[in-house]
């Protein structure tokens, strides 16, 4: 046992130093990375392309990457936003890594990119402990998951910097508890920002794109309580980190892309 969880932290290490210099990298020019991390089908897609859409609408330079085990279905309809998009498959992975995305990024990536949007895998397990060198991690759910998942997965809302629920005018005819959802939220990260959105009519659109825009900025971030503490686990570590609660180091990405351009 305990050389599995040494191989898993060493993985982790390789990945967040990986991460630490793709985004120092990205930061000298200008990009900021956002993380979408959701299970399948949770509407981040469709979400996702209304943000393009108003972001071309906007003149901001943005370009979209989206990873998937296979197709390129999710590519083909960002693609209709009239930004940059590339699609990354997988071939059975189920996360993306620092190094994967770095080397998906070289000679594709526009120059005067300010945005970067990841969609992740559709996973909320294995995306949940990767560093992409990102600025801003957001975890999505839609309200047709149950109001249980953030203590279902709290790994990944624990790490996030704000949570965004999707298909809210589908909220009532499935029975969801706004409620009970914001409860679990907070349990598993206090004070983190909950955002309600709908695709399909409108709702809150832009207000992802508000927040990725002030990331990129410098605008100060929520801090997870998850977040990796170094008196107790230790300084010099080359990215910063959370803990996961079950004592394995997992990435954060909080906020370093933003100071490092200040």
């Amino acid at each position: 046992m305990c050389r599995v969880v040494d191989l898993q932290q060493a993985v982790l290490a390789k990945n967040d130093a990986t991460a630490h210099t793709l985004r120092a990298h990205l930061a000298a020019r200008g990009t900021a990375v956002v993380n979408l991390l959701s299970s399948p089908g949770s509407g981040k897609t469709a979400l996702l392309e209304r943000e393009l859409l108003l972001a071309r609408e906007r003149s901001v330079p943005v370009a979209a990457l989206t990873a998937d085990l296979a197709t390129e279905n999710d590519a083909t309809r960002l693609a209709r936003s009239g930004v940059p998009v590339k699609q990354v498959l997988t071939d059975g992975l189920c996360h993306l890594e620092a190094g994967m995305l770095g080397g998906h990024l070289e000679g594709w990536l526009p120059d005067d990119t300010r945005l970067l949007f990841v969609e992740n895998v559709g996973n909320l397990v294995c995306p949940a402990s990767y560093d992409l060198g990102e600025t801003l991690r957001v975890v999505l759910a839609s309200v047709t998951e149950g109001e249980d998942k953030p203590l279902k997965y709290p790994t990944a809302f624990g790490l996030a910097h704000l949570v965004v629920v999707t298909k809210t005018d589908i909220a009532e005819a499935v029975a969801f508890d706004e409620n009970a959802f914001r409860a679990n939220v907070e349990q598993v990260n206090p004070g983190v920002e909950v955002l309600l959105t709908s695709a399909r009519r409108g709702k809150a659109i832009g207000a992802l794109l508000d927040r990725a825009l002030a990331a990129a900025d410098g605008a100060p971030l929520h801090t997870p309580v998850m977040a990796r503490r170094p008196d107790v686990f230790g300084a010099g570590d080359p990215a910063p980190h959370h803990h996961d609660g079950r004592g394995h180091a997992v990435p954060d990405g909080s906020g370093s892309m933003a100071q490092s351009r200040s």
